[in-house]
């Protein structure tokens, strides 16, 4: 939870640390201890440098004794990001609205490794807009549509459109071709979390996953599909076409978890996966209009064979 009057730091929202009674007799020495991620020597540069503050905005010092019960607040930042080498478009704004088109490999938002060489930072950034916050998720190996709030105020009537399924999506994916896929068809399924690492997987039940799949184009032993999704289960569209056969070309989970690239190695960008959020269209609760917008990107073709 962040202080809405302290404003971002290269684009970086502020963080905030509840202080809970304890041991400590600094600040500094709470941070070293439970947020050990960060040294004790590196907590103390960033305090000196008045990145540690209270909510007014005041820094807090190293010496700083401490506070049981108060906030504090400070900026994430990283020693080295390996750059990823792709942009993103910004294909609509106004007052309300953000919509930019997405690569392959950029995170929507901040976590583990990724900071800077994030979609959201990268936007704060660019159009110096510190009130950005995504309407929705897009896992960071797909590309295309990102929808992002502005106004505070309006915010829930937006995301609202997304728990009342209010919100038409389109997807695009090249996958293995499947005779038995060529025909428009419904995947109607449970999907639930899976014991193996990071996936989903289909379970007997009521179905929670409901996805339109569409074999719109063919070349060789490859297939371009349409998948709309009338539901937004985690990883729906790319374990629906894992469980029908057809896993999405490019996936580093379905059917199988590739280990991780190492933290401080450049990545590989040779074999993006190839689902690309195509459309999102919606009724704008603000103003009423219909608002439908179409990424500029496309599928490449991959050389390899199923």
């Amino acid at each position: 939870m962040a202080a809405p009057d302290l404003p971002t730091r290269e684009g970086v929202s502020p963080s905030c640390v509840a202080l809970p009674s304890g041991p400590w007799a600094s600040v500094l020495d709470f941070l070293a201890e439970r947020i050990p991620a960060v040294s004790r020597d590196d907590w103390a540069r960033r305090m000196a440098h008045g990145e540690v503050v209270h909510a007014n905005g005041q820094p807090v010092p190293p010496d700083s004794p401490y506070l049981p019960q108060t906030k504090l607040y400070y900026w994430r930042a990283l020693p080295f990001e390996h750059p990823i080498p792709f942009e993103e478009r910004v294909v609509f704004q106004d007052d309300w609205l953000v919509v930019a088109d997405k690569p392959h490999f950029l995170p929507v938002t901040p976590k583990g490794r990724y900071l800077q060489e994030t979609l959201l930072v990268r936007l704060k950034r660019k159009l110096g807009i510190d009130t950005l916050v995504p309407m929705h998720r897009l896992d960071r190996e797909t590309a295309g549509l990102v929808v992002f709030t502005i106004q505070p105020a309006t915010r829930h009537a937006y995301q609202s459109l997304l728990r009342d399924r209010q919100v038409h999506k389109v997807y695009e994916a090249i996958a293995p071709w499947r005779p038995e896929l060529a025909g428009p068809l419904w995947r109607r399924s449970r999907l639930e979390e899976s014991p193996r690492f990071m996936a989903m997987h289909e379970v007997g039940g009521e179905p929670n996953a409901h996805t339109l799949i569409e074999q719109t184009e063919r070349l060789g032993h490859w297939a371009r599909y349409k998948l709309t999704p009338e539901t937004g289960q985690k990883h729906q569209l790319r374990a629906h076409m894992h469980a029908l056969g057809a896993p999405i070309f490019g996936d580093r989970i379905y059917p199988t978890l590739l280990p991780p690239e190492p933290a401080d190695a450049p990545q590989d960008f040779s074999r993006p996966l190839r689902l690309l959020a195509r459309e999102i269209a919606f009724t704008d609760p603000v103003t009423g209009q219909v608002r439908r917008f179409t990424s500029t990107r496309t599928l490449d073709w991959p050389d390899a064979q199923p």
